[in-house]
């Protein structure tokens, strides 16, 4: 049920603040937004936005911040799995990277156009 309450979320709607003021949204969050259903292929989006990140010259750990984070499974057993702090910029390289044939994706690229 949590990612289907994500899925209806907005980009803002899912923007954390850390303890220095400073906003974030993690990745695994941001993935059921723009309509992705599996980590796997999103992190392939993500590789991309790094490549992108540091082909222009800006430091892809201060935009993309590895995390982990442990996760429930349906048997209550507890996992840990990788997830991403993303600053703004990281998350608008990611909207960039996407698959434009999603309308959300379409969406997050023209924004601001």
């Amino acid at each position: 049920m949590k990612n289907l309450e994500i899925e209806n979320q907005t980009f803002e709607e899912i923007k954390h603040i850390d303890k220095n003021g400073v906003e974030f949204w993690y990745a695994r969050e941001l993935m059921y937004v723009l309509r992705y259903s599996n980590w796997q292929n999103f992190e392939k989006i993500i590789h991309k936005a790094k490549i992108s990140c540091e082909n222009s010259g800006i430091s892809v750990f201060e935009h993309f911040i590895d995390v982990n984070k442990l996760s429930k499974r349906a048997n209550n057993a507890k996992v840990e799995i990788r997830d991403y702090e993303l600053t703004r910029y990281a998350c608008y390289l990611i909207a960039q990277n996407g698959d434009s044939r999603k309308k959300v994706i379409a969406l997050a690229q023209t924004y601001g156009k």
